[in-house]
């Protein structure tokens, strides 16, 4: 299993799991077996041959944990440029409307900086710098409201499902005949 941010370990754990890495390179290096290497460490066998391989194509540095596979991370500076653009507005980037969304604030960010975000990963990335989420404040220019009243009226009460009476019945919580 993954764990965000690093394993989702402490910092004297991730040293911890260095230590053994660099352990397991200096047993390589006396010549012991993957099985006794694992027992005495105890970790998998599995983890054992991945790290011999990764020793014999590029020596001890190849072994060292590269950290977490987790969220890309953006500098201050890529920040800071990134929101000056989203200030521009999606018309600028080549969108048809001034509205910004997720998606494309992600296919902006793919754009600006070759890294590629989800579209989750993008929200946690802009409410951690202040952005937030913003609720368009007008109305289509077409909108009728006198004909969605109407429609309301008219048209809505002829197709809504009809509500069930509130008299003597059952719940999905009683049985029929168990009262």
């Amino acid at each position: 299993m993954r764990y965000a941010q690093g394993g989702g370990l402490t910092d004297m754990e991730r040293a911890a799991r260095e230590r053994i890495r660099r352990q397991a390179v200096e047993r390589f290096e006396s010549g012991d077996r993957s099985r006794d290497i694992a027992a005495a460490l105890r970790v998998s066998v599995r983890s054992v041959e991945r790290w011999r391989r990764q020793w014999r194509e590029g020596g001890a540095a190849e072994v060292a944990s590269r950290g977490s596979p987790g969220r890309p991370k953006l500098s201050d500076a890529q920040i800071a440029r990134l929101e000056r653009e989203l200030e521009r507005g999606p018309l600028a980037h080549g969108w048809e409307d001034q509205r910004w969304t997720l998606a494309r604030v992600k296919t902006l960010i793919g754009r600006l900086f070759h890294v590629s975000y989800t579209v989750e990963g993008t929200w946690v990335l802009l409410r951690r710098h202040g952005w937030s989420w913003q609720e368009p404040v007008r109305r289509a220019i077409e909108r009728d409201d006198a004909a969605v009243e109407l429609w309301r009226k008219e048209t809505w009460s002829r197709v809504k499902a009809p509500r069930r009476s509130a008299g003597p019945g059952w719940s999905s919580r009683t049985k029929p005949g168990s009262r």
